[in-house]
């Protein structure tokens, strides 16, 4: 049985154990460097799972046309669209909150 959560507009399927995250980055890119480091000191205290993709990839070309984020880096949340530019961190960290409350044992016998 899948279920799945919602924080700002993004799905987050909560049955799997890593929050998969994509980055598509530019060449020198301020805010793709910046996002990159975030995500690599929060990868173990968040529960991501992020993946760097070049812009110029085959991958990243179909991203962005796909997404068409206003700036880059386009950063993706379970394939779905999550930001552009700057990473959102508050933004982040209540995706990640929602997700651990909904897969607490808590929350799957109804807060009980």
């Amino acid at each position: 049985m899948s279920s799945a959560t919602s924080v700002e507009g993004v799905d987050v399927d909560v049955d799997k154990g890593k929050i998969p995250v994509v980055v598509v980055t530019a060449p020198a890119c301020h805010f793709c460097e910046d996002a990159e480091r975030v995500l690599a000191q929060r990868v173990d205290t968040l529960g991501l799972e992020v993946r760097i993709v070049e812009l110029e990839s085959e991958e990243g070309i179909q991203l962005v046309a796909e997404h068409r984020p206003a700036l880059s880096p386009l950063v993706l949340v379970d394939g779905a669209f999550f930001s552009s530019g700057r990473l959102p961190r508050r933004k982040l960290e209540k995706l990640v909150a929602a997700r651990r409350t909904a897969t607490s044992p808590a929350a799957a016998a109804g807060g009980r």
